[in-house]
């Protein structure tokens, strides 16, 4: 139960991050997260300059990336007390993955493809922002990546650890 409430920490840390991002100009503040199409649209459109979407995705990927490849396994090793390779691989991997469907389900589904939250004017051609392919492509590179990261942190975890 423990890691499921690490997990829902962890959403509610990525649902900040994407609250905090849009909160002073709207989607255009993360429209790093959207298709080449969309932000090259949003330059466009004189919403943004090429530079503020590249220094919002740093912003935004060190937030997300710092805590996943930190925070998360100082959880599982220190404050779960995890000393094996497989017992933290799977804790690791056990919050990323909550973290992951609630990213799918909640932000992709709900959050951007059925609110106006994520809209953008001038974009309606481009919508839906979150097509099938990019769905797809997304769990297949969570299916991919996440159990690839536990993997490294775990085994760089077990060296360090013995």
């Amino acid at each position: 139960m423990l890691i499921v409430l690490e997990g829902l920490v962890m959403s509610f840390w990525l649902l900040l991050i994407c609250v905090v991002g849009i909160a002073k100009e709207g989607p255009v503040g993360l429209v790093n997260f959207y298709e080449k199409d969309a932000q090259e649209r949003v330059v466009e459109l004189g919403l943004t300059i090429k530079e503020r979407i590249k220094k919002a995705a740093t912003i935004s990927g060190i937030a997300l990336i710092v805590p996943l490849i930190t925070v998360v396994p100082a959880i599982v090793y220190l404050y779960n007390g995890v000393t094996g390779f497989w017992d933290g691989f799977i804790q690791l991997l056990s919050i990323y993955m909550i973290m992951n469907v609630f990213d799918r389900l909640f932000i992709d589904e709900w959050w951007v493809c059925h609110t106006k939250a994520w809209f953008i004017p001038g974009t309606e051609d481009l919508m839906p922002y979150i097509t099938w392919k990019v769905r797809i492509r997304k769990w297949v590179m969570s299916l991919i990546l996440f159990p690839l990261a536990a993997a490294i942190i775990a085994g760089v975890m077990q060296v360090i650890l013995g």
